[in-house]
């Protein structure tokens, strides 16, 4: 069964086409500056890649070009061959705990909660709405980042705050990279061999989120409401004190729209540093000893650290510890600085199985007599949105 992976941003189209069950990939690929000029697409196909000018004045002509190419690169001879469309949808309030098949109701969910995801809820459903167009023969199956998360008990997704919040306004935690911790933890099952156990995830990139999960469902997750709680990440603050909005905005001047914008966009790291968001460049600073290189990523750390004990705690102990995304896949020295911060729960690592573990590799890096085994497991959000689609339709 030949199945499409669609991530739409707003100005995005990422895909991946795959042959399932046997979880192929058989074409990949990105849409670039759709709605703005010098746009451009990029494709991957028996390990050579391809970049050609297009004019996308939406996302309508980019899926348009997309099943063209489909065709062209004989991925199918006929777009009916294409049986399901897995899109992943950032935001599905606590109406969905898990993907789904969409329907106009589902269409209709989505576009009011577009209030939660301003930026992405909308994106997301035009995209749908192009394949929809385009492949109408193929079931659309919508895979929400927030829907992992749901299985949260109320004492963890609630805030203290006026209960007519959370039932006139829908203010809780949700919880984010969903499908990257869904399919990190399902990864780590099988290593272990184990349907019964306790998990921390660590996804760390320029995003970042860590997940408690016990039994393959989630306990608790570091973002909230919004994907700004949790730790520290390149440019998004994490968690701080209310109180320094307002406070902010009278010595200031600014908005609170204002404001928002730079606790989203030029706080974290990159407000820290003052050099980049970006951790590779914050490592570069580091090895010439520029201290607000160096205080940005303890910063970082303690907020890692800090979260993955108290999940410890949570939890009961945990059997793993599994690290991914772009830091935790490829820093070792990210790596190495949190586990041994972590050591009093004799966790030990293994120095030359974590500077091997990047670049894709996947596997173990702390020693055999380590009392917990961390991981360094690759994410795959596409395969698990492939996954979830193949599961929904031939259910």
């Amino acid at each position: 069964m030949k199945i499409l992976s669609v991530n739409a941003g707003s100005s995005s189209l990422k895909f991946q086409a795959y042959e399932m069950p046997e979880e192929k990939v058989l074409i990949s690929g990105v849409f670039e500056r759709i709605g703005i000029d010098n746009s451009f697409y990029t494709i991957k196909i028996n390990g050579e890649k391809i970049k050609k000018e297009a004019i996308l004045k939406n996302h309508e002509d980019a899926v348009k070009i997309l099943t063209e190419e489909l065709i062209n690169y004989k991925v199918v001879n006929d777009l009916k061959e294409i049986e399901g469309v897995g899109h992943r949808v950032v935001h599905g309030g606590d109406k969905y705990k898990d993907s789904v098949i969409i329907d106009e109701e589902v269409l209709k969910t989505v576009e009011e909660l577009s209030d939660l995801a301003p930026l992405h809820n909308p994106a997301n459903l035009i995209g749908i709405r192009a394949f929809m167009k385009e492949i109408p023969e193929a079931k659309q199956i919508g895979c929400f980042d927030t829907a992992f998360h749901q299985t949260m008990d109320e004492e963890r997704f609630l805030y203290a705050v006026p209960n007519e919040w959370y039932t006139k306004y829908g203010v809780r935690k949700y919880g984010f990279h969903g499908m990257s911790h869904k399919y990190v933890s399902n990864r780590v099952m099988e290593i272990l061999d184990e349907k019964f156990c306790n998990i921390i995830v660590c996804h760390l990139g320029n995003g970042g989120s860590i997940s408690a999960v016990r039994d393959g469902k989630c306990v608790d997750t570091t973002m909230g409401f919004t994907p700004n709680a949790g730790i520290v990440m390149g440019s998004r603050s994490g968690d701080i004190d209310y109180s320094i909005i307002p406070y902010i905005m009278k010595k200031t001047g600014k908005t609170i729209e204002e404001i928002d914008s730079i606790l989203n966009k030029q706080s974290g790291m990159l407000g820290i540093s003052e050099i980049s968001s970006d951790f590779r460049d914050i490592e570069a600073k580091i090895s010439e000893k520029d201290k607000k290189a160096i205080m940005a990523h303890y910063l970082f750390v303690n907020s890692v650290v800090s979260y993955i004990a108290k999940y410890y705690v949570e939890l009961g102990g945990v059997d793993a510890i599994a690290f991914t995304a772009g830091v935790g896949e490829n820093s070792p020295h990210v790596r190495n600085m949190v586990i041994k911060r972590l050591a009093c729960l004799g966790i030990k690592l293994d120095k030359e199985k974590n500077e091997e573990m990047r670049f894709g590799k996947e596997g173990v890096i702390t020693k055999d007599v380590s009392s917990v085994p961390c991981y360094v497991i690759p994410t795959n959000e596409e395969l698990m949105i492939a996954e979830d689609t193949y599961r929904l339709i031939t259910k």
